[in-house]
């Protein structure tokens, strides 16, 4: 499997939905009035690394990225992933 459609796989399968699962969780906050102004700009962050997600998906659909670069994101993701899970 190349490291794009790995990249592409971990992005679908592990990043956008763990974006999607906290985006509701704010939104449950927010809903509940249980936020405060820092909630908020966190949904707008997390809308915004949602969308630049998506582009990355587009960029590697369009053939975009080459291996070094995949790689690497690959890597940076994973070190976010580990980060919250600790």
């Amino acid at each position: 499997m190349s490291k794009q459609l790995v990249l592409k796989a971990l992005i679908e399968n592990v990043v956008l939905d763990d974006i999607d699962d906290y985006i509701d969780e704010l939104l449950e906050l927010i809903a509940s009035k249980k936020d405060d102004a820092d909630t908020k700009e966190e949904l707008e962050n997390m809308q915004e690394m949602k969308k630049e997600f998506k582009q990355l998906l587009e960029d590697i659909e369009n053939d975009e990225v080459d291996d070094e670069e995949a790689i690497e994101l690959i890597e940076e993701i994973n070190e976010m992933i580990e980060e919250a899970n600790s």
